[in-house]
């Protein structure tokens, strides 16, 4: 079976269009224009399939790579058989291969190889092949200058038996799978370590099956082994059973080698070396095969938790084109503000003081008010850190005092927006702005328009991940940067407007040529048609074609350039604009018009019935934005810090952040609450994400405080009581007794703050 054949079984779909999918890619085609433009050839594989089928192409080519590497070593060395090509050519993950390997693997010289040398591997052969004989009375016969004595001999012979045995490919595989299925994990403090390792407790005593460890637990125990509180080993088998009798391993590896007890003279010496083979080599080395294998499996799921609570939070709704007035919170330092326009565009900044140490508070509304009048602001945005509540106290005040103004205010997240302040990027875009003032600016454009101002941070610096820090780096930078580009993409950008970090994560485009573009257009002017993007220097027709669908001109001299619909496609729109009788600017939103076309009448060769629906589509909604309605939490009126809160009290909060154990809650008290996924709903919860998703504006109960730890724990139960556990009915795939606000909300998506564990 080829690498196109294993993909198509794995994803369900067939050969040819998992083969077309591979082309395209090869061809340097991006996910998201095969995804949006390509369905056809594909079978409208979505971005998700695509990503799955990119990964597992890199991982199949790596595999057949390293196999012709494997062949090639062991035919130079003599030693490739029909039998082992075989086996090498059929294996289909990376582990069978590497133990297929292990016996021919050049290495270090080990105390197998000084026995055979010794010439003690005929020893070896006959004890294993005939215990009958006396061990001791054979030795005798291979004494020699470097082996003199029959324990010496022996020992050689056990040496080269244990490597046997250890190197034994079948034998590892079922060692390695009966490991995972009922070995345990055991932690413990180490000694004196109970203080400085609080954050650990839950793992002084602590143990559970290997393979049912989730995630977050498995990266907390790992990272307390690293950080020398916590003592992490691998249990095989329990207590009960007595050191001196065999393990069910070690009588697994009897019955495979076929080795039994039968009073023979050389049984003992030769169910000693398997006992010495197993705890001495083999599980020492699965051991640490294990604790990598749920290092990756947990790095595998913490990344999908982030990449999922990224994708929420860049696909929050924008507030939209509205003047917005910026405020980073300090108390020393003052409240920075900045005023930005409809567009972005920085209008003035200024510092105000009217928390500690001056309480300028009727200063600081006085400034405020003049840039309200002077501006025509529309928009409040609150970065989250201290003193956010008590600033948030002087915006209420500030609009309470303009009622003939319509202002709106809302906490937002100041997460990597002092990264980005301090940042090149930052620099050549307000060379002369005082870095602290960078962020309050940040901060308006965040409501804004989330995804514009989210694209100009290191997806890593958002934090909306857990353990990001303990996880597999690469895999998490490749994870991440495919959801900012699949979710650039799903948006579009205004090529007219984007800033270079915007344009430099579209379809086709690099940052080289995403500044090319900027370049342009401020030498030049507004693009009028996407055809002038060809002007641009080195964009090329090849990246016109990846690129251009998703760059919208607005009031060009082309109605279509605004919309999704790929310039490629602009033959069919005129075909159904010579049926309608109408002009380009006239059918688009025209859903009459559009509902009379019969969408097979305009297949051909090119285009099949995919593409043809998702223009009509487009034709009916040009440059639909996918993100959702605009709306945000009201954080309860002095409720400011963990102190304020009660049990049993109900209040309103933004999900930050979504795990698999349970959901985030921003209270607004600076510091998340936890709601368990046994606390999501009354209705059993296999996955917290059928609940909420991160920015879900959601009701909550406070169920317990412990300002000792930081910790608040929530329910989304709303008639639990504080010492009661939520009802479990049977598994539920979607609850609705406590929904979101919004399936999609806008602010909490791109504002929320996560405490995350890192």
């Amino acid at each position: 079976m080829n690498i196109t054949e294993k993909i198509a079984l794995e994803l369900n779909v067939s050969a040819g269009r998992i083969q077309a999918a591979i082309d395209l890619l090869d061809d340097g085609a991006s996910v998201p224009f095969i995804a949006r433009y390509r369905k056809e050839a594909t079978g409208a594989l979505d971005d998700t399939q695509l990503r799955t089928l990119a990964e597992r192409l890199h991982y199949l080519r790596e595999l057949a790579e390293r196999k012709q590497t494997i062949l090639h070593s062991i035919n130079e060395q003599g030693k490739l058989s029909d039998d082992l090509r075989q086996r090498i050519e059929a294996t289909d993950n990376k582990t069978t291969l590497e133990d297929l390997y292990l016996p021919y693997r050049p290495k270090r010289r080990t105390k197998a190889q000084i026995a055979r040398e010794a010439g003690l591997a005929p020893l070896a052969e006959h004890l294993l092949a005939d215990p009958d004989q006396i061990s001791e009375e054979l030795a005798k016969d291979y004494l020699n200058q470097t082996i003199t004595d029959t324990k010496a001999a022996l020992e050689g012979a056990r040496a080269i038996l244990m490597e046997q045995f250890a190197e034994d490919a079948v034998l590892l595989g079922r060692l390695r799978e009966k490991l995972w299925q009922e070995a345990e994990i055991h932690t413990c403090v180490l000694p004196d370590k109970e203080q400085t390792g609080l954050k650990f407790k839950d793992y002084f005593d602590y143990q559970e099956p290997i393979r049912h460890i989730p995630s977050h637990r498995a990266l907390a125990i790992l990272r307390g082994r690293n950080e020398n509180i916590l003592t992490v080993r691998l249990k095989y088998q329990s207590d009960d059973i007595p050191i001196t009798e065999p393990s069910s391993y070690e009588i697994l590896m009897a019955e495979h080698l076929h080795i039994t007890d039968q009073g023979r003279r050389a049984d003992r010496w030769l169910k000693d070396t398997i006992r010495l083979s197993w705890r001495a080599k083999i599980f020492l080395s699965l051991e640490l095969e294990m604790l990598n294998r749920l290092k990756e499996q947990a790095d595998q799921s913490a990344i999908k938790v982030f990449a999922q609570n990224l994708r929420d939070l860049l696909l929050a709704a924008p507030a939209g084109r509205l003047t917005t007035l910026g405020l980073d919170p300090g108390i020393r330092t003052g409240v920075k503000v900045a005023v930005i326009d409809d567009t972005g565009k920085l209008l003035e900044t200024a510092t105000i003081y009217p928390h500690q140490p001056r309480n300028d508070w009727t200063g600081a509304l006085s400034v405020l008010t003049r840039l309200v009048k002077q501006h025509h602001i529309r928009l409040i945005a609150i970065g989250n850190g201290t003193a956010s509540r008590q600033t948030d106290q002087l915006a209420a005040e500030l609009i309470q005092s303009l009622p003939e103004y319509p202002l709106h205010k809302m906490v937002v997240s100041e997460a990597g927006a002092s990264i980005y302040s301090a940042s090149e990027l930052a620099a050549k875009e307000f060379p002369d702005l005082d870095v602290s003032l960078r962020g309050a600016v940040s901060i308006a454009r965040r409501l804004q328009d989330p995804l514009a101002e989210l694209v100009k941070i290191d997806p890593k610096s958002i934090g909306v991940g857990q353990y990001q820090h303990d996880v597999n780096q690469s895999q998490l930078a490749r994870s991440l940067d495919a959801v900012v580009e699949d979710c650039v993409n799903a948006v579009g950008v205004d090529v007219n407007t984007a800033s270079v970090s915007l344009l430099a994560r579209i379809s086709g485009l690099n940052r080289t040529l995403a500044q090319n573009i900027v370049q342009y257009r401020d030498m030049h002017g507004a693009f009028n048609s996407r055809q002038d993007l060809l002007n641009v220097p080195r964009l090329g027709a090849k990246t016109f074609e990846q690129a251009a669908g998703f760059l919208r001109i607005h009031h060009g001299t082309e109605p279509l350039d605004a919309s999704a619909v790929h310039p490629e496609s602009y033959t069919i729109v005129r075909q159904m604009l010579a049926k309608t009788q109408l002009s380009a600017s006239e059918l688009i939103g025209h859903r009459q018009a559009i509902a009379s076309l019969n969408p097979r009448d305009y297949i051909n060769a090119d285009f099949g019935l995919p593409t043809i629906k998702d223009i009509l589509a487009e034709l009916e909604k040009p440059g639909r934005d996918p993100r959702g309605v605009f709306q945000t939490a009201h954080f309860q009126e002095g409720i400011n810090d963990i102190k304020d809160l009660q049990t049993g009290m109900i209040l309103e909060g933004v999900i930050s952040n979504v795990a698999a154990f349970g959901a985030f809650v921003d209270i607004g008290v600076h510091q998340d609450g936890l709601v368990h996924i046994s606390a999501l709903s009354e209705h059993y919860v296999t996955d917290p994400r059928d609940i909420v998703k991160t920015g879900d504006v959601v009701k909550v109960k406070v169920m317990a405080v412990d300002t000792q730890r930081q910790r608040i724990t929530l329910s989304m139960c709303l008639e639990q009581q504080p010492d009661q556990q939520p009802k479990q009915h049977k598994p539920h795939k979607k609850s609705q007794s406590q929904p979101a606000k919004t399936a999609n909300n806008a602010m909490a998506e791109a504002f929320s703050r996560l405490k995350a564990r890192t």
